[in-house]
């Protein structure tokens, strides 16, 4: 990229934290820093570009998507993240919410079922030098078993019901973030996990590509 295009992306991510995100409600100062700093850019296909801070969810191929900027960050908001937390992401897409939650807690853990996406979003940030995100393909749904107990869990696709294995591997005080519903519309839960049981708010309306995996969508 050229010096005149970076400069032209620097202004459409400032344009989109004040606009879109602090303009709407988002009120978290490390969301909203983490959401000025990651070149979102870079998680869209050339032919996206154009439209990378556009507040709209857009095709990174597979049937995929890299989620409306306001969503990022609201449902990132309600993780209530901390510097020391370990974070699981399941539906890590391009890598493009891995990437900001990489600016704000200690590492993310970040499921991709579709291999394609999964090493696409290696080399990314990679090549960003975000070095505190391990990207694992694999179904989600199952979450992933090696680095559990999570602090906060996050999930980037529409589930039937919220998966027992996340709930299990989800460390006791911590908080999911997670679209429930059917698969054309679902409502954003979440959850705190209070002696071993999950206490469940419902949000904001949303819409997600299902999440597909042995506790998901078929």
């Amino acid at each position: 990229m050229t010096r005149a295009s970076d400069e032209s992306f620097a202004a459409q991510r400032r344009r989109m934290v004040e606009h879109d995100l602090a303009g709407r409600g988002i009120r978290d100062q490390a969301v909203l820093t983490a959401m000025g700093t990651v070149p979102r850019e870079r998680f869209v296909p050339a032919d996206q570009q154009h439209a990378a801070y556009d507040d709209c969810a857009l095709p990174i191929g597979y049937g995929q998507t890299i989620s409306q900027p306001y969503m990022v960050a609201f449902m990132v908001e309600k993780l209530h993240i901390q510097p020391d937390n370990v974070v699981l992401e399941v539906g890590a897409g391009s890598g493009y919410q891995a990437a900001v939650m990489s600016r704000m807690c200690r590492h993310v853990y970040a499921v991709e079922i579709v291999e394609p996406l999964a090493e696409s979003a290696r080399r990314t940030l990679a090549a960003l030098g975000y070095d505190n995100v391990t990207i694992v393909c694999g179904d989600g749904t199952l979450g992933y078993p090696p680095s559990a107990p999570y602090d906060r869990i996050i999930v980037a696709a529409a589930a039937p019901t919220i998966p027992q294995p996340l709930i299990d591997q989800l460390a006791e005080g911590g908080r999911m973030v997670i679209p429930v519903g059917d698969r054309s519309i679902q409502r954003c839960q979440v959850c705190t996990k209070r002696d071993g049981k999950l206490q469940v708010s419902d949000s904001i309306g949303c819409v997600f590509v299902p999440l597909v995996g042995e506790h998901g969508w078929r």
